[in-house]
């Protein structure tokens, strides 16, 4: 497992034109043989512990591969849901089940994230190396980090993601002086490599993490917020045909002028990134409306949505051969390829992490497990807000720290848990 989440910042997407897959090299061959060994030690030894068995987020992944598994026999193609569904289990027994095994051990939570940070720091080196060849432009930003990642989404989505945990290790006070130090440039490496990724939804999943993490952090009263929230929720309806035409007046492109790069943020007129968004998302939402109950069936979204586009919602980055990426959503694909339990199945999961998470945060008592608990919980909020523009749960690069980081909640719910002078993370 430690050689898996080292090499996983370095693995290779490699298609296997004659079966129309692909497969990441050296992690997800590794993974599978993770998962025959689980069969097997299932069939020799049935025992799992009562308490991860019927933890909450085991038994919304559980529900999850279930509606998984019944949609992949009824999809239109079938050998690719069945990857799908293979890839889905030995992330998750991989990453999830082994990962709480692992984690019973609190030492082994911050070595999991140093397993993932210093491999992938490197990758930041060669990225901002090779991009500075070219200026730093926002177009060469797209595509600059490959063949280590598939393009500038899913890097900011990963640098986002660990930026709260080394927050936590300059924070942690078990760490020396030194240690601290060190946290603190590489959470300046992330910074920069965030800044130089253009990844707009990266910077938007953590402004919001952050926010939360306030709230959160300074225990602000939650009827107060919601409070507010009603408030701009009501100034928005009454004012949303200004901010729609205000909207439809943007023209800022994308740009390596970061201010306007910024400004792009909201032009859902003419930037061709944002457009393309919302036609896969209508595309998706055509699908489902075809097969409502249990969708295309999982993993074929990319390979069944060319006919349900409409040409005037088509970019000049369309296309019809299911080569550049995927639904751009965590929540409309499954939607899609899963019809509405899928969607419900995935929601379920996601509640269930942070509603264990954050409850688990207001009881803990150990100051310094606390800290990592908020860092984790962040960590997962930036990635399941980038979930609402991206998609990345089918790639290891990301399951490796989602999966990780929700086994590591449930670790420390259920070994943890303990007042500070009988238990500590270093």
């Amino acid at each position: 497992m430690w050689f898996i989440i080292i090499t996983t910042p370095f693995s290779l997407n490699v298609k296997l034109k004659d079966f129309g897959l692909a497969i990441s090299l050296p992690g997800e061959p590794l993974m599978a043989g993770v998962l025959i060994l689980f069969i097997f030690k299932l069939l020799y030894d049935i025992k799992i512990e009562k308490k991860i068995l019927y933890h909450p987020i085991t038994l919304a992944l559980l529900a999850n591969i279930s509606w998984i598994t019944i949609t992949t026999i009824t999809s239109t193609m079938p050998w690719v849901s069945f990857k799908f569904l293979l890839a889905r289990l030995w992330f998750v027994i991989c990453f999830y089940y082994f990962g709480i095994i692992l984690f019973k051990d609190p030492k082994n939570i911050n070595r999991f994230m140093w397993a993932y940070i210093l491999p992938f720091t490197i990758i930041i080196f060669y990225t901002l190396i090779m991009h500075s060849q070219y200026g730093f432009t926002v177009d060469t930003a797209n595509w600059i980090m490959s063949p280590f990642y598939n393009d500038h989404t899913i890097y900011g989505a990963i640098l986002a993601m660990f930026m709260p945990i080394l927050g936590y290790f300059i924070y942690n006070s078990q760490y020396t002086f030194a240690q601290k130090g060190i946290s603190f440039v590489f959470l300046l490496i992330f910074v920069v490599a965030l800044v130089f990724s253009f990844t707009r939804a990266a910077w938007i999943s953590l402004a919001i993490a952050l926010a939360i993490g306030a709230v959160m952090y300074f225990k602000i009263n939650l009827k107060l917020i919601t409070f507010f929230g009603i408030i701009l929720l009501g100034l928005f309806f009454l004012s949303k045909d200004r901010i729609l035409m205000k909207l439809e007046k943007n023209r800022q492109d994308s740009s390596s002028n970061l201010t306007e790069h910024v400004q792009s943020i909201s032009n859902i007129s003419s930037d061709a990134s944002n457009l393309e968004r919302i036609n896969r998302w209508s595309a998706a939402i055509r699908m489902f409306k075809k097969h409502p109950g249990f969708g295309f069936g999982p993993g074929t979204y990319a390979f069944k949505y060319a006919p349900y586009q409409f040409s005037y919602e088509k970019t000049i980055i369309s296309t019809n051969a299911g080569n550049k990426g995927n639904a751009h959503s965590e929540y409309i694909g499954p939607l899609a390829e899963s019809g509405v339990l899928g969607l419900l199945s995935f929601v379920f999961v996601v509640f269930a992490i942070f509603y264990s998470g954050i409850s688990l945060y207001y009881k803990m008592q150990n100051s310094t497990m606390r800290a990592l608990l908020l860092a984790m919980i962040l960590g997962l909020i930036t990635y399941f807000i980038h979930g609402f523009l991206n998609n990345f749960l089918d790639t290891d690069k990301a399951s490796v720290p989602v999966w990780g980081f929700a086994a590591a909640i449930v670790a420390i719910q259920l070994y943890h848990n303990k007042p500070k002078e009988t238990n500590s993370a270093t």
